[in-house]
């Protein structure tokens, strides 16, 4: 018989496996981890397979480059997968927390503290993660140890923030597959759009899915807006411009719990690379891009969106090392 899934106990699971002392690191990993699970991580990481490996590869990596090292939830969710794919999904956005004195992924430490924010979806099966896919938002950390390697941020910059109704971990309140049906109209409508104004059909105004005061929350190289129009202006008219055939939505996963839903595509999105995009003039490579999608809805339409994409595995198709350039920088101001 299939164990069902219990979100808050893998939940304080997850959280003791990054703030567990040492010696306890194996046990609790036995405790939420299959031992054959797969995890797919961003760039450089990548594949890890196997309890063992995750642990040598991530777990035990992540715990040593933040002394103190915790996890601080903004949005963690659970459904069963209303994809092809199929399962009983957590979805999480989360920082890790710690003072950042040792190298991660290559990157070099600030030793001051750090917020490494994270978007993950979680398949689980028998109570235990049989897989998982994390988005680390590796280009944000660089900008908080003062080595930041793209052009200022298209938005404001901030850590993000959790939701404005505090009820985004284990929400009760909601209907989740009305909240995904919101999402996936929107989804559905954005594919097309006026290559002039960047608009697209219902996305605003009496039918649009987004509300009048929505924020998008968005990783480091982009930075965050508020309303439709500071979407378009710090992020969409950019984005489109540089990669103006990209077709989206190829996703894994899509789940929904009360107020919220989550998505995801490992990758989602494919488009070719026709115009500069942060620095890097156009390319004419095809290329493909990571993407992490985590709403809340209010009153049938979506107030808030976290987004996490994987700019460093991005950037690499480009042919642009951002980690060796972050580290080649000399520290400066985060701010600056």
């Amino acid at each position: 018989m299939e164990t069902p899934l219990d979100a808050a106990a893998l939940r304080e699971a997850l959280a003791a496996l990054i703030a567990c002392p040492e010696a306890e690191i194996e046990t609790r990993a036995e405790a939420c981890l299959a031992e054959d699970c797969r995890f797919h991580l961003s760039a450089p990481l990548e594949l890890l397979e196997g309890r063992d490996a995750v642990i040598a590869g991530f777990i035990r990596p992540l715990r040593a480059a933040l002394a103190g090292a915790y996890r601080r939830d903004e949005i963690f969710i659970s459904g069963a997968n209303r994809r092809e794919t199929g399962g009983d999904w957590l979805a999480s956005v989360t920082h890790y927390v710690g003072d950042f004195t040792g190298a991660f992924a290559g990157l070099a430490p600030s030793g001051h503290l750090a917020f490494l924010r994270a978007g993950e979806f979680y398949r689980v099966a028998q109570g235990r993660i049989t897989e998982a896919r994390i988005i680390l938002d590796l280009p944000d950390l660089m900008r908080q140890a003062g080595r930041f390697p793209l052009p200022r941020m298209l938005g404001t910059e901030m850590l993000f923030p959790g939701p404005a109704t505090h009820d985004g971990v284990l929400p009760t309140a909601g209907d989740g597959a009305a909240s995904l049906d919101v999402v996936e109209r929107m989804l559905s409508d954005l594919h097309a759009f006026d290559p002039a104004t960047f608009e697209s059909a219902d996305q605003t105004g009496a039918t649009g899915a987004w509300a009048e005061h929505m924020m998008w929350y968005g990783p480091g190289g982009i930075g965050s807006n508020y309303r439709w129009g500071g979407f378009v202006r710090d992020h969409r008219s950019a984005f489109l411009t540089a990669f103006p055939d990209r077709k989206g939505g190829n996703h894994y996963c899509r789940i929904g719990n009360g107020n919220y839903a989550a998505v995801s595509g490992w990758p989602s999105m494919t488009m070719t690379h026709q115009g500069d995009y942060l620095g890097v003039p156009a390319s004419g490579k095809a290329l493909t891009l990571r993407v992490m999608d985590f709403y809340r809805v209010a009153e049938g339409r979506i107030a808030e969106n976290w987004v996490l994409l994987d700019y460093t595995e991005l950037f690499a198709q480009m042919g642009v090392d951002l980690i060796a350039r972050s580290n080649d920088m000399a520290p400066r101001d985060a701010a600056g």
